[in-house]
């Protein structure tokens, strides 16, 4: 591996990358991070060295073990003991976790051989075990491969949930091109991104001092022009352009890792997101998280640009929490949580009314640091259209009402503060999600 992204990588996991802002040199949990055309027969040598115990438990789905799991379990029996588990049509939620938990029993730890729900099941049953997993990848399909946390759903609230980072995270490119091309357009859209994330989490910090760092931004910067030249590529299962999706891919997740948590990858473009797969309920038309995520990637830069665009702030008023509306939205069990997240960042009267001295006085300053950090929503949705992803709610299957719908109330889901917030304050947010999108 030599382009920057990959010296990023192994700089981090040999201990000497530096960061340019603190001079410190951050340490990761994950130990092994391999990405190469092909990993067939190396299987069993990459997970050896790193003491997972004699037994493992290989943990895929009916696509992913034809993808990869039976060659991987196949490999992996020469050196160890090996539990075959494979999940019929598995959920990201709590009760396949427990089945997951239960079934692995036995084990010493676990290998994922999938990609988002696998990975996710395993990470979380690992650090509620105390074990440790590794996966192998089957498709660019989500940043998650590396984090600590796990999104899972709990009682039909999608949370982020804790979890383990892996041993080790393998990246075998000839499988990953060989994957539907949807699942190759929701990785490019999980990290398209990275320009609203970054926008809502620096404005959150410009208005209400919340933690921010440039240092998971930085991993990323030079892979992502590849990533808006060549998404036609990426989608199409180009070894290069794959190479550097996945690299974006694990960047974006190891951001996370040094960032303590999910905020520079997931702002309002993932809260609308969750909306949509907790509240489209049998009208979801099955499409894919990072699908959801490039669609909203667009309608979130849209809103950005629209109010931060403009010569003069926006009035920010108190919000306006209608708990009666938001039970009968979300229901009684995710409303009262629901309810909470939404009050935890309310304004009241005195709260708006510093925010809107401070805008009046820095709003030039304030929006010319944000657009530094904004890419323009052609560019994004020229990657989009060249790798065939959907662009709009319709495409992704949704009714044009739902999506506004998803638009208005995602900023209910969670109590992080967002251009949803913002815009929805100032009284701009109604007229804002009924542009269509």
């Amino acid at each position: 591996m030599s382009t920057e992204g990959s010296r990023v990588i192994e700089d981090l996991l040999a201990g000497r990358w530096r960061d340019p802002a603190t001079g410190e040199t951050p340490r990761i949990p994950t130990r092994r991070i391999v990405i190469e055309r092909s990993l067939d027969g190396a299987e069993a040598d990459l997970l050896a060295p790193l003491g997972l115990g004699r037994r493992l438990a290989v943990v895929s789905d009916a696509n992913t073990h034809a993808a990869l799991g039976r060659r991987v379990g196949r490999r992996l029996a020469e050196r160890f003991t090996i539990d075959e588990l494979m999940l019929e049509t598995p959920r990201a939620d709590l009760a396949t976790a427990a089945i997951l938990r239960e079934r692995a029993r036995h084990t010493d730890a676990l290998v994922a051989v999938g990609s988002g729900t696998l990975n996710d099941l395993c990470k979380h049953v690992a650090a509620e075990t105390g074990r440790r997993y590794a996966v192998f990848a089957t498709a660019p399909s989500m940043n998650g491969y590396v984090t600590g946390t796990a999104s899972l759903d709990w009682d039909g609230l999608k949370s982020t949930l804790p979890a383990r980072c892996p041993a080790a995270a393998l990246f075998d490119l000839e499988v990953l091109a060989a994957a539907p091309a949807r699942m190759i357009r929701a990785g490019i859209g999980d990290v398209l991104c990275r320009t609203t994330a970054q926008t809502d989490w620096l404005l959150s910090h410009l208005l209400w001092g919340t933690v921010y760092s440039e240092t998971p931004f930085r991993l990323q910067a030079a892979d992502e022009p590849a990533l808006l030249a060549d998404a036609g590529r990426m989608a199409a299962g180009e070894l290069d352009a794959i190479a550097a999706l996945t690299r974006l891919l694990v960047l974006s997740g190891l951001g996370m890792v040094l960032a303590g948590g999910s905020q520079p990858a997931s702002q309002a473009e993932h809260l609308i997101s969750h909306y949509i797969d907790m509240l489209a309920g049998p009208a979801h038309p099955g499409s894919l998280h990072g699908e959801q995520v490039g669609v909203a990637t667009l309608t979130v830069s849209r809103l950005q640009y629209a109010i931060l665009d403009a010569d003069r702030p926006p009035l920010l008023h108190p919000t306006r929490v209608d708990a009666a509306a938001m039970l009968a939205r979300f229901g009684p069990v995710i409303g009262p949580l629901c309810i909470r997240e939404l009050r935890a960042k309310a304004l009241d009267g005195i709260a708006a009314q510093r925010l809107n001295a401070g805008l009046a006085r820095d709003w030039d300053a304030l929006t010319a640091r944000l657009h530094q950090v904004m890419l323009p929503t052609e560019a994004l949705l020229e990657a989009m259209r060249a790798a065939g992803a959907p662009t709009t709610g319709a495409a992704l299957g949704l009714s044009p009402a739902f999506y506004r719908e998803a638009v208005r109330h995602a900023r209910e889901v969670r109590n992080r503060f967002t251009i949803l917030d913002l815009a929805a304050d100032t009284g701009l947010l109604d007229d804002l999600a009924a542009v269509e999108t």
